[in-house]
């Protein structure tokens, strides 16, 4: 398995990408249509809008930490970071369309006014990882894009870039690893590109183009077929 390893430049641009996606994807949404059923189990699409608007926020909050020095978290606590959201899905959907485009803006401008120094200094995230700043672009830029299919008004894996796809697919099977479960190895057939899923017993093959492959490691859309036929094996939680 060898990607080439995404840069901070890719980054950034996934984040105008996925930014793009979740406005497109809420133009127009009514108190009806945000009272909807998202992707996520449990979770209408106004949570999933609310979620994306405090995440900026609260990625706003180390980029505050790389400027200044200042330890920020980005969630006060989890159950904090919890009633955000709860607060946020029942704004009227005006309101909650405009924080979710309002906080968008704000993170970017914050971080365009980094400097590269600030770029290089450590924060910690709410998984309690020490990363530098650079890190930050990479984390919106999964939360935006993936979030934009779980809203589930149209937009699917398909339309991300596979650039994208492919550095996430690296993402999720380097934290699946932390935790073996069932052995699989995974080929997409429209890039070539593979992965291998640690654990117990012989590796189920399994392959599917990019996209579908990504909804499966992540825990979206309906698992591929193993190469042999049978379903691919169920994965626990990606996060």
């Amino acid at each position: 398995m060898t990607h080439t390893p995404r840069t901070f430049a890719d980054a950034r641009r996934w984040v105008l990408i996925g930014t793009e996606l979740v406005s497109d994807a809420v133009t127009g949404l009514d108190d009806t249509g945000y009272a909807a059923p998202s992707a996520l189990p449990d979770w209408t699409r106004a949570h999933v809008a609310a979620h994306v608007a405090a995440n900026a926020e609260a990625l706003a909050n180390l980029v505050h930490w790389a400027a200044t020095g200042d330890p920020t978290p980005m969630y006060a606590s989890p159950e904090e970071r919890a009633a955000g959201i709860e607060r946020g899905r029942a704004l009227p959907a005006p309101a909650l369309t405009a924080w979710l485009r309002r906080s968008a803006d704000a993170l970017a401008a914050r971080m365009d006014a980094l400097t590269e120094d600030h770029w290089r200094h450590e924060v910690v995230t709410a998984q309690g990882r020490t990363v530098p700043a650079t890190e930050l672009p990479w984390m919106r830029a999964r939360e935006v894009c993936v979030h934009a299919v779980d809203l589930a008004t149209g937009t699917t894996f398909a339309d991300l870039p596979a650039d994208f796809l492919t550095a996430l697919c690296d993402d999720v099977t380097a934290k699946r690893a932390a935790a073996p479960g069932p052995a699989v190895t995974l080929r997409a057939t429209d890039t070539g590109a593979t992965w291998e899923l640690p654990g117990d017993g012989e590796p189920v093959p399994v392959t599917g183009a990019l996209h579908a492959l990504t909804a499966y490691l992540t825990g979206r859309g309906a698992a591929p077929r193993a190469a042999d036929g049978p379903p691919a094996p169920a994965l626990a939680a990606w996060l």
